[in-house]
């Protein structure tokens, strides 16, 4: 008699894995004439006292090929991920990576300091150093 691990959420996941596209999981169809599909690169973001840390994991992305932008409060990153060219004599039997352009956009607080905000791309990874800066103490006033 063999045992087998009960998995309460078995199910679900494969529901979720069917449809994948339905529920956010795998990037969308574009539209129009260009039918490449819309993919965004995950991020972490943590925070330290000095700064907030945005880490984009980028592979096989050049640092020419990603913008960081940061207008009225929205830090953007964008770019493209290019597809390489097929070599003689390859054949490929899947392919799950993404391609195409790429666009993540986040609302940053208002302590931050703009001009000094950096990035940095290193093994596939992008990370955006935004400073803070400090955050004028509201007084209490005593009600008499």
């Amino acid at each position: 008699m063999n045992l087998t691990r009960w998995e309460p959420f078995y199910g679900m996941d494969k529901m979720f894995n069917r449809f994948p596209a339905f529920f956010g999981y795998e990037p969308r169809l574009g539209s129009g004439e260009n039918l490449d599909f819309e993919w965004a690169p995950p991020v972490d973001i943590s925070e330290t006292d000095q700064e907030y840390l945005i880490r984009a994991v980028l592979p096989a992305v050049k640092k020419e090929d990603v913008k960081v932008t940061y207008k009225d409060g929205v830090l953007t990153l964008s770019g493209e991920r290019r597809k390489e060219e097929e070599q003689a004599g390859e054949k490929f039997y899947r392919v799950e990576s993404f391609y195409g352009n790429f666009l993540r956009s986040f609302e940053l607080p208002d302590a931050i300091d703009a001009g000094a905000i950096k990035a940095v791309a290193k093994d596939g990874v992008l990370t955006v150093h935004v400073p803070k800066t400090e955050t004028k103490k509201l007084a209490t006033i005593a009600v008499q």
